[in-house]
């Protein structure tokens, strides 16, 4: 009897320390997979065998984030979280969502990547428009004295006492996926504009040049086509000045992405080089150092007239280099491709197309 309670007593011990053990085990796993930002990622929205889906990149791969996650919390088991399958919506949801997707980028970093369904290649993917679409989309005019000058101003700006000059374009009309055609319309100039976008993370109103940044979501790219005129009507003399709206809102006028980076992982962002390439030819090359207005200007003039919501996109202005500007003008014409790229957010790709060509 004694031997058998022995046994059993003996039984119940190893039970108990195999039931630590991998009570340990689970925790240690849990514990070394850190919910903070030490693995930096882009974020995109790609389409892949038919389905759109929300991509967060882990070197040269993108993850279809809800199959990550759905790994990462069955093998770590840890607690379910769920993640938008929108990219506004995780914009809006980032607060509660973003350790799960530092836990994402950190696991998978050091994980083998070959063989797993959600980790694509580039050349597997269609990369599309990181938002579809977003509230507003809001553009800086002449916004890099450069280009200012380029363009015959002199004037000096006072950021301080004068305001910048926006005008909108149309998210739903104007916005296209990377690698999506631009169509020109017989007989109008259309112009190269490449420009850093900030995205909006939280409703945004009458905000500070101190805390502007805090509203912040992050960064991409946009395309700001240009029609600098050309053969057809005219604007009615009513009331002098240019047309913004013939000029900066034409159908697919705002190429974008590919990628958003977060803004924790680009501290830089006052410091970029942009790069715009028409057909390999280098034409623009400058620098986010030399904004007129800076971030927090362009934010604090947007919110003290209207609320700025998560996704919205502010398009910073472009540099000099535009074809307008050159001796002789140079204008785009189909068959041509427009490279815009910046320094750590990625490429963005528009090839121009005739009218006639568009189905």
């Amino acid at each position: 009897m004694q031997t058998n309670n022995s046994q059993r007593i003996q039984h119940s011990l190893w039970l108990l320390l195999l039931s630590a053990l991998l009570c340990g085990s689970v925790w240690a796993q849990r514990a070394t997979i850190s919910d903070k930002p030490d693995t930096p990622f882009k974020l995109a929205t790609f389409e892949a065998e038919g389905k759109t889906r929300l991509g967060l990149t882990v070197g040269e791969r993108i993850l279809d984030i809800a199959a990550a996650n759905a790994q990462l919390t069955k093998q770590a088991k840890l607690s379910a979280v769920t993640i938008p399958a929108d990219m506004r919506e995780l914009i809006e949801q980032y607060a509660r969502v973003s350790p799960r997707l530092y836990q994402i980028a950190n696991h998978f970093k050091a994980a083998k990547l070959d063989g797993l369904a959600f980790a694509y290649t580039l050349d597997k993917i269609a990369i599309k428009a990181p938002i579809k679409y977003p509230w507003n989309m809001l553009a800086a005019a002449v916004n890099y004295k450069s280009h200012a000058q380029e363009m015959g101003s002199q004037n000096t700006v006072n950021t301080d006492t004068e305001d910048p000059i926006f005008f909108a374009k149309s998210p739903r009309s104007c916005i296209i996926d990377p690698g999506e055609p631009f169509y020109i319309t017989p007989g109008r100039n259309i112009d190269w504009e490449g420009e850093l976008a900030i995205i909006i993370g939280k409703p945004a109103l009458n905000l500070t040049l101190e805390n502007a940044h805090d509203y912040v979501f992050g960064y991409s790219i946009v395309f700001d086509v240009s029609d600098r005129g050309g053969t057809g009507r005219r604007l009615n003399a009513t009331i002098p000045g240019p047309n913004w709206f013939h000029g900066k809102s034409r159908d697919r006028g705002a190429p974008f992405g590919p990628f958003i980076v977060p803004k924790e992982f680009m501290p830089n962002h006052a410091n970029l080089r942009i790069l715009t390439k028409v057909n390999g030819v280098v034409k623009q090359d400058g620098n986010t150092k030399m904004l007129i207005f800076d971030e927090a200007h362009m934010i604090r003039y947007l919110t003290s007239i209207l609320t700025l919501y998560p996704g919205d996109v502010v398009v910073t202005g472009t540099p000099d280099g535009v074809g307008t500007a050159r001796r002789p003008p140079e204008y785009l014409k189909p068959g041509d491709e427009v490279v815009i790229e910046i320094e750590g957010i990625g490429v963005l790709k528009t090839p121009m197309r005739a009218a006639s060509e568009r189905k």
